[in-house]
């Protein structure tokens, strides 16, 4: 009789055993009391406005490259309609693309959680059978996989990019530029799909019905959920914790003074390079692209190229001609930053018109002493090469540029990418590009 009642109970607990042998295409399988469609919908509107800002300044950070001016500069020749938006990028104010890139990285960073804690609500929905009810289901999961899958991979390339970590094929400019594309597509039709319904469930609560009908049941809320140990205003305290850590910690690439030293998650972060007039961040070093002492001693030459002919000036002869002085940050691609720091040297119109531009100074093709890696070599609109604060500078806050700032001679524009204000310059070429 005992064994026929041990085995009389075993169908008493088959249903607890298949409970725990649910896959995630049932629902029952997602059982966090967390997920909601309100808490969705919040998540959903906060990436709207973030992830439409991130898009709008990254075009804005492509078009500070001036892709479409010379061959050097476009890391995406086979652009095509996608290039249509772009313009002469402006030299004021000076601080633009400190606003813009910084802008960009921050938020990116900032939204991280956010947008996990977004793909975390939904997820149960991802599993979902069948996978596509109806043509118009089938074209919003495509949506979807654009969607999450770009999204995904431009936040991935972009943190890999802030931290210089470049393991990803191919060029970060190309693969986060047409990776943008692609989530923009998505996210695009995704708004146009769920917008209407966020915006209703912010303002009632759960989608109804017809008047006289019953609350439809919240369609991402678990049907067996487990005992709640966390609200789901909590859980979105949560969040905004997250984002708010993320922000302390990486704000300060953009600002001198406490936050820049407690951007720990940046190699922005920590103390400057040194003391003395030098003393703010670089990207690269003289020495990670083999600039030695000798490539930029007494032998050194800048070359100037136009109709007057190719010139050659040593570093004491620019430093006779006449010199000018410009404050003006240097900001990176990374998102980082310096405060204003005051340059001197001669003016970009200047040696226009030494080789042959006395009115009206062109673009200008620049080379680097630099004989590897990426812009090496740039070119500069014709608007950046005649305000009075474009600079081939000479010297820093009162001193000689040091050898990691570009000394003997270095380009710096205002407004421009950090890439574009070339150091260890050799030679300036002007002329149409």
């Amino acid at each position: 009789m005992p064994e026929r009642r041990r085995i009389a109970s075993l169908p008493d607990r088959l249903p607890d055993r298949l409970t725990a042998l649910r896959t995630p295409a049932d629902p029952g399988f997602w059982r966090s009391p967390v997920r909601g469609v309100r808490f969705t919908a919040v998540l959903g509107l906060v990436l709207l406005v973030g992830l439409t800002l991130l898009f709008v300044t990254g075009l804005l950070s492509y078009a500070a490259y001036n892709p479409d001016l010379d061959p050097v500069n476009d890391k995406t020749p086979d652009k095509g309609l996608l290039g249509l938006y772009l313009f002469a990028w402006p030299t004021g104010p000076h601080w633009l693309y400190r606003l813009t890139q910084g802008l960009h990285v921050t938020v990116g960073i900032v939204l991280v959680p956010v947008l996990l804690a977004k793909l975390w609500s939904v997820i149960p929905r991802l599993f979902a059978l069948p996978p596509a009810r109806s043509v118009g289901h089938a074209l919003e999961r495509i949506s979807l996989l654009l969607l999450v899958g770009g999204a995904l991979f431009e936040f991935l390339t972009g943190l890999l990019n802030i931290q210089l970590d470049y393991l990803f094929p191919g060029s970060f400019y190309t693969l986060h530029f047409y990776g943008a594309w692609v989530f923009l597509a998505g996210f695009v039709a995704h708004v146009a799909l769920k917008l209407p319904q966020a915006v209703r469930v912010l303002r009632s609560g759960i989608p109804r019905g017809e008047p006289d009908t019953p609350a439809a049941p919240d369609p991402l809320a678990a049907p067996d959920p487990l005992p709640a140990t966390l609200s789901r205003r909590g859980a979105l305290a949560m969040v905004g914790a997250g984002s708010l850590l993320l922000l302390i910690t990486s704000a300060g690439r953009s600002f001198d003074g406490p936050l820049r030293r407690i951007a720990l998650l940046t190699p922005r972060g920590g103390t400057e390079e040194g003391p003395g007039p030098n003393a703010f961040q670089v990207n690269k070093t003289a020495a990670a692209v083999r600039i030695t002492p000798a490539d930029t001693g007494e032998r050194w030459r800048l070359t100037v190229r136009g109709p007057a002919g190719e010139l050659r000036f040593s570093r004491a002869e620019l430093l006779a001609m006449e010199q000018h002085s410009a404050a003006l940050p240097i900001a990176c691609v990374e998102g980082w930053s310096t405060s204003d720091q005051l340059w001197r040297g001669v003016r970009l119109s200047d040696l226009a018109a030494l080789a042959g531009y006395p009115d009206s100074p062109p673009d200008v093709f620049v080379e680097s002493l630099q004989r590897s890696g990426s812009f090496r070599k740039a070119a500069l609109r014709d608007n950046q090469v005649r305000d009075g604060r474009s600079l081939l500078a000479l010297e820093v806050n009162g001193a000689p540029l040091s050898p990691d700032h570009g000394y003997p001679a270095r380009i710096i524009v205002p407004a421009a990418p950090g890439v574009l204000n070339t150091k260890w310059v050799e030679t300036l070429t002007f002329g149409e590009l």
